[in-house]
């Protein structure tokens, strides 16, 4: 596979390459070219001079452009599912399914980027202002770069490049190093499709270098990135330098908190799609389990009889239903965690082994609330961590405990109390009888403290990448 820049298929400078190992089998699928800062300093001039000309396309031009996309992305649909699988771990349903995003974000942002209105502050609005009207209107920042995660590519791909190159911006796509060959095929579809040459480009390489040239170019007008919490604070340092716009989606350690009266047999159910989706590896995953002491047998039982029915297998058959992780490393750090909240008082009851990338999806209960899971120790894994509580402000004050912010969710037949607890979160988003993995490409999506800045969604997104011009007619009346 090879890097797009400037609208046609290159190597790296040196010629290196970096191999993309199938995480299920340890066979590498492709190999993709290990960037350069040099590499790098090119693909930031080439979008630099491209956004000029991109910027001058019609916002309808630009829309069209991104519908003849999806019907490359329809016409080559199993290919990538099957590219996403392969480099990812990710069962081919799931798959499947991130492909078959793509059309409902770029249709939102393509009619949302139509609908952005000048506004007029009205002559009179205030003293001395009686004959001068001003307009405000959105103005492309530049160049964005997009550092988009392992665990969900394309979605992350669809909710940074989409909005990015309908405003006028181009756009510089940094994928994971573990699985970025969906995402360069995507990336050379958009060039297919009639995106100006430049103006969306992918660099592939180490983060070390990519990432760190990439954020650190005084060129870029913005980075958007989705990742750790650590990777974020270190990127909003080097950015900050260059004064560079930020936008965070970064950790989370959600809360799922189960009042006495909430529908076990809802949220058990709720716990097969909010946690052991693409194997518990979801930012906005339900992570902690408070469940009121009264109701901690039923969750439980419940809880291990659902999650022992599902199949974990290769991810490329068709009724798998639990793939591995993204890497051997990251399921050795799951384990670490595993066995660190055992020595920390609880008890496992489902699972706990590790063989390769695969965890085997893993049950403890017995949880103490002082445990790091049950703060900030964030498990990205299929882990179901159980925490009781006796009073609905205990449940909402360990849930608060975390540094983390992002979603959070609560299950309880009494709206009142849904409510009370959905305004107590110290997070982004609250489910009201649903698991926190909730994300539309509508909403605007991000977290409190630790977990990130700004938001994300088709309601926010051009505001954080657009600039706020006024253009003021004096005396004009």
């Amino acid at each position: 596979m090879k890097m797009f820049i400037d609208g046609k298929a290159v190597e790296a400078s040196t010629g290196e390459t970096i191999d993309v190992v199938n995480p299920a089998t340890g066979a590498v699928v492709d190999t993709v070219p290990a960037a350069t800062a040099e590499d790098v300093a090119h693909a930031v001039a080439c979008a630099k001079a491209a956004q000029k000309v991109w910027a001058k396309v019609p916002t309808w031009q630009r829309a069209e452009i991104m519908m003849k996309f999806l019907e490359l992305v329809e016409r080559d649909k199993e290919q990538l599912a099957r590219t996403l699988s392969d480099e990812t771990g990710k069962p081919i349903t799931e798959a499947r399914a991130e492909i078959g995003n793509i059309p409902i974000a770029f249709k939102a942002f393509s009619e949302r980027a139509k609908h952005l209105y000048d506004e007029v502050i009205t002559a009179g609005s205030e003293p001395g202002q009686e004959t001068t009207v001003v307009i405000t209107r959105k103005e492309p920042l530049g160049v964005v770069v997009a550092v988009i995660p392992f665990n969900f590519p394309c979605d992350l791909f669809d909710q940074k490049v989409a909005p990015a190159l309908l405003a006028g911006n181009s756009c510089i796509v940094k994928p994971s190093t573990d699985n970025p060959l969906t995402l360069c095929m995507l990336t050379a579809l958009l060039g297919e499709a009639g995106v100006t040459p430049g103006a969306i480009e992918i660099v592939t390489g180490r983060g070390s270098v990519v990432g760190h040239e990439l954020c650190a170019n005084p060129d870029i007008d913005l980075i958007t990135l989705t990742g750790s919490t650590e990777v974020g604070i270190e990127t909003a340092q080097v950015a900050a330098k260059t004064l560079t716009h930020t936008a965070l989606e970064l950790g989370g350690n959600d809360a799922f908190i189960v009042m006495a009266d909430g529908d076990v047999d809802l949220a058990t159910d709720e716990v097969i799609w909010g946690r052991m989706y693409n194997t518990g590896q979801v930012c906005c995953a339900s992570k902690r389990f408070l469940v009121h002491e009264s109701r901690v047998q039923e969750f439980t039982d419940k809880v291990v009889e659902k999650i022992s029915a599902l199949k974990q297998g290769m991810p490329a058959e068709d009724d798998t239903q639990i793939g591995c992780l993204i890497s051997e490393k990251a399921a050795i750090e799951v384990e670490r965690q595993i066995n660190l909240t055992v020595e920390q008082g609880g008890k496992i009851v489902l699972g706990g082994k590790r063989n390769g990338a695969f965890i085997e999806p893993t049950v403890i209960v017995d949880v103490p609330a002082a445990a790091d899971v049950a703060k900030d120790m964030e498990i990205f894994g299929p882990v179901v961590p159980i925490i009781s509580f006796a009073t609905e402000e205990e449940a909402v004050a360990i849930a608060n405990s975390s540094i983390f912010g992002l979603s959070s969710c609560v299950f309880s037949a009494d709206q009142k109390t849904c409510a009370r607890v959905a305004c107590a979160m110290e997070a982004g988003a609250c489910v009201i009888n649903g698991a926190s993995f909730y994300r539309s490409f509508e909403e605007p999506f991000g977290g409190y403290k630790y977990s990130g800045i700004g938001t994300e969604g088709v309601m926010s997104t051009f505001d954080e990448m657009t600039h706020t011009k006024s253009i003021v007619l004096k005396n004009i009346l």
